[in-house]
């Protein structure tokens, strides 16, 4: 894991965030997320530097336009917002944890 999936990790783990229970390095489909909070059919992604270029972005869009076909909500965050002020981060993944999973995008 990187230094930012550990972060995120370390609070999201064993139910004790918001009391979402969430797996980490979860396939779908032909995919594998990050985190997955199964009964809020909600993904949390992070993102290094990779993702910045052209290419990645466009892969990234069709991949997260696939996952929301499937009735999923996705969250995408730049591992250096999390390692900078994880708290912004979680603060989001609080408030798309309260929408019920038929009002996700």
């Amino acid at each position: 894991m990187t230094r930012a999936e550990t972060v995120l990790w370390r609070e999201l783990r064993a139910a004790r965030f918001a009391g979402a229970k969430f797996r980490r390095q979860v396939p779908i489909g032909p995919y594998i997320v990050d985190y997955l909070c199964f009964s809020r059919r909600l993904i949390v992604e992070l993102d290094g530097e990779p993702h910045d270029r052209p290419e990645q972005q466009a892969h990234d869009a069709r991949r997260d336009a696939w996952l929301r076909s499937q009735g999923l909500a996705v969250l995408r965050f730049k591992n250096e917002l999390v390692l900078g002020n994880a708290n912004l981060a979680l603060d989001e993944i609080r408030a798309a944890l309260r929408v019920p999973p038929a009002d996700l995008p």
